[in-house]
């Protein structure tokens, strides 16, 4: 059974999760050997240092438990997605449904707003279940872009069990880190002695 676990994890981001941040949630839970899990937003604070990272919050956003569970809701959801893309099934349409849901969620213009000293202007307001909104539509727009864009025949997951990430591939390279391409080198040197051995 999977071990759900927090710690800073020393591995850099999957290709193409830092051009998208709809990858990087679906890659912040993590496998690792021996059937652990790390979990970069596991609490609110690391939900709103994740989010402050990219742009999708200030960094007195104020975080609380609800706030990262619809972070954590939305990550599974484009896991599932990128799953089906992956395998070339059709989508689940509950994580269709909440996709479109985020993005249809939020005003899609800035609202007028009035300052009593500078008059009218334009903006949009953030306490933080806004912040929060605003956070899912932008990922659920950058998911939808990847998916339906020209990087979609690029995506695909890494290739070195157990690892649970999503990449964009380059090449030939099916590894999201360097770290994973080792360890499946090491795997299959293990299998062809084993079947030298064997012989």
């Amino acid at each position: 059974m999977d071990e759900t676990v927090t710690e800073e994890l020393d591995l850099p981001p999957a290709p193409g999760a830092e051009q998208y941040h709809s990858l990087a949630l679906a890659n912040s839970v993590v496998a690792l050997p021996g059937g652990r899990l790390v979990d970069l937003l596991a609490t609110p604070a690391e939900t709103n240092r994740w989010m402050t990272e990219r742009g999708l919050a200030p960094v007195d956003a104020g975080m609380q438990e609800m706030c990262a569970a619809q972070l954590h809701v939305l990550r599974e959801h484009l896991r599932s997605l990128f799953a089906s893309h992956v395998a070339g099934l059709p989508a689940r349409p509950t994580a269709l449904t909440a996709v479109n849901d985020a993005l249809t969620k939020v005003p899609t213009a800035p609202l007028l707003q009035w300052d009593e000293r500078n008059g009218p202007y334009r903006a949009t307001p953030h306490p933080t279940g806004e912040i929060v909104d605003h956070a899912l539509a932008s990922l659920a727009a950058d998911a939808a872009d990847l998916l339906a864009g020209s990087d979609a025949v690029r995506l695909t997951a890494c290739g070195s069990a157990p690892c649970n990430r999503y990449l964009l591939r380059h090449g030939r390279r099916h590894w999201c880190s360097t770290r994973c391409g080792d360890r499946a080198r090491a795997a299959r040197a293990y299998a062809r002695r084993a079947r030298t051995d064997e012989a």
